[in-house]
């Protein structure tokens, strides 16, 4: 029974990472995009713990937790590009 809520998961998930590529493709203001690459950030963190539940394993939690760190760094160096126009001051 858990496989089938596992791959439902899967699904709902993978739909909201096209959702949040359609924004990123076609969104209106820089802002939107920058909220869309943080949301996908979380989803890509979301399938990637499904997938070790899946393989009942607790090895991806290491790739989870960097690409929570990199996803957090790189919505902050872009929002604050966008504010200042530089990263490095």
């Amino acid at each position: 029974m858990i496989e089938y809520a596992l791959y439902f998961a899967f699904c709902c998930f993978g739909l909201g990472l096209l959702f949040c590529l359609y924004r990123i493709l076609f969104a209106p203001g820089v802002s939107d995009r920058i909220l869309a690459l943080d949301t996908m950030t979380v989803n890509m963190i979301a399938v990637i713990a499904l997938f070790g539940i899946l393989h009942d394993t607790t090895m991806y939690f290491e790739i989870m937790m960097l690409l929570a760190m990199v996803g957090f760094v790189s919505t902050v160096a872009y929002a604050k590009f966008i504010l200042r126009g530089d990263v490095i001051e």
